[in-house]
């Protein structure tokens, strides 16, 4: 895999209940509404479970998904191809944490960046 090893873990308060924030986690019709440059795949479920597996593109690259761990609380993804490593979400009564690790040539801890900013605006739009 070309790249570097990066990992990166943050947490930010969002004003939202921890439901609303599993929706927006768990469910690609909401995910795909938020998540940067992100259009998902066709033949998505409904709702995210252990063991689905899809491609998303970011620019030239695919990144490969497998889902890991989906619970009411948490998220875990197993990367491939365009990042080799893993990202977790761990999310509580108004607050989201996000923790990225892997080999890539991208910025990961850019996009992790912009991911959360842009969750936090999309549940803050849907309050208004």
């Amino acid at each position: 895999m070309l790249g570097s090893f990066q990992k990166s873990q943050l947490r930010i308060e969002i004003d939202a209940s921890q439901q609303v924030i599993s929706k927006s986690l768990l469910h690609p019709m909401q995910l795909g509404k938020w998540l940067p440059g992100g259009s998902l795949p066709e033949g998505m479920p409904e709702e995210l479970y252990s063991g689905f597996e899809f491609t998303t593109r970011i620019g030239p690259l695919s990144i490969h998904q497998q889902v890991d761990i989906a619970s009411p609380n948490s998220l875990r993804l197993l990367l491939s191809q365009g990042i080799d490593g893993f990202h977790e979400w761990y999310w509580g009564e108004g607050w989201v944490q996000s923790r990225l690790e892997g080999i890539s040539v991208l910025p990961l801890s850019l996009g992790q960046t912009a991911s959360l900013l842009s969750l936090r605006q999309y549940l803050k739009s849907k309050q208004n």
